[in-house]
């Protein structure tokens, strides 16, 4: 627990460089969508509380650093985010009211965040990609544990993973991420063995797996060790660098859709979503984890650390991007259910509605606030343990 403390500023600072990126650019998307049609915005804010810093442009838009450096938001004039909103309207701002929009324009400004978001993804995957290629693997079965769900399957050292459920598998990632997404649910994986196919049916069971940072998660597994045998490594010009950033951006945005989905039918428990704390704490440890490499360079060290938390800011923008187009009100997703049933009935949603809407939606994405942060700091370790 002292380390955790002693680590504190690491904490901070990897919380702030990774929320701070990702919620600029996914309210910059909102911002600048808005800005298109001619909406006038109030405000524009990184993080919450009193102001560090605030400035008003030639649009009478204001422009604020605040003390709490946790989300952010964009407040256009007349639109209504919160309960309440409607009851304000700031005239200062050049431009026209977010409601003057039609529906299809309000739309795609409130899109424009989220995919801001997946289009940064797209960039850092692209230029990693771009700057280190790809490497081409095999994935082995090193070594089956007696009990387990791979040994009643039939599975053996040596064998080679080719498919899961007919999709071709081209790196250890893609057999990781299907299996711990798979609880309950049976997988046909094919393998090479001796240079004869076969098809093994196997059903994953839930377990508690260290991710090797020290922190416990509950995935699925099939109780196999494996390895990696290097067969080549790839590399991508401009647009192949481009394709393959969409292609993985595509492949996080799955995989996070399906857990999400798996939650929402109990498949999953919600302590598998992370919150700030949590994302934090992950940082902390990839950033300790490389820091104390002795053996490697400080000045490669330095390069992996930066690496990890540009790849992480990846990951954190799709979360960001999908969890605000959840269906539920204050979310952006919300909003579009608004605009959908106006689009549809020719008449917006009753205010007393939309307002009795977003109390409850406020309520329910504390609770779940609340609940996600507990767990999030009990993982830590700030509580006891390691």
């Amino acid at each position: 627990m002292e380390s955790i403390f002693s680590q504190g500023p690491i904490f901070v600072l990897s919380l702030v460089f990774l929320l701070g990126v990702v919620v600029v650019v996914h309210e910059l998307g909102h911002y600048w969508a808005g800005r298109l049609f001619g909406a006038a915005a109030e405000s524009f804010s990184v993080g919450f509380g009193r102001p560090i810093f605030q400035r008003k442009d030639k649009r009478n838009t204001r422009w604020r650093v605040n003390w709490i450096p946790l989300g952010g938001f964009v407040k256009f004039v007349g639109e209504q985010q919160m309960p309440g909103d409607h009851k304000r309207m700031d005239t200062g701002p050049v431009g026209r009211p977010f409601n003057d929009l039609t529906v299809g324009q309000r739309s795609f400004v409130l899109l424009a965040g989220p995919l801001a978001n997946f289009v940064l993804a797209i960039l850092i995957f692209a230029g990693l990609a771009l700057a280190f290629g790809k490497p081409l693997e095999r994935v082995i079965v090193a070594q089956v544990n007696e009990g387990g769900p791979a040994a009643a399957a039939g599975f053996l050292a040596g064998d080679v993973i080719t498919k899961i459920d007919g999709a071709e598998i081209v790196d250890n990632t893609q057999v990781r991420r299907t299996i711990a997404l798979s609880t309950g649910d049976e997988l046909l994986i094919t393998v090479n063995r001796d240079s004869a196919e076969l098809i093994l049916p196997v059903t994953p069971v839930r377990m508690s797996i260290d991710n090797g940072l020290g922190q416990k998660n509950e995935i699925g597994a099939i109780n196999v060790g494996l390895a990696l045998e290097r067969i080549g490594h790839q590399r991508f010009g401009l647009i192949g660098a481009l394709r393959q950033g969409t292609v993985q951006t595509g492949d996080v945005i799955t995989t996070t859709s399906k857990m999400l989905g798996r939650m929402v039918t109990g498949k999953e428990p919600i302590s598998q979503l992370s919150g700030p704390v949590g994302i934090g704490d992950l940082t902390r440890r990839a950033v300790t984890s490389t820091m104390k490499a002795e053996q490697i360079p400080l000045s490669q060290r330095l390069r992996l650390v930066l690496l990890n938390l540009i790849q992480i800011c990846a990951f954190v923008s799709v979360g960001i991007g999908l969890f605000n187009l959840l269906p539920l009100p204050v979310l952006d997703g919300g909003h579009l259910v608004f605009n959908a049933y106006e689009a549809i009935m020719g008449n917006a949603v009753p205010e007393r509605v939309q307002e009795m809407a977003l109390t409850f939606g406020l309520l329910l994405l504390f609770t779940v606030a609340v609940v996600v942060t507990w767990g999030d700091i009990v993982e830590t370790g700030i509580l006891g343990g390691v």
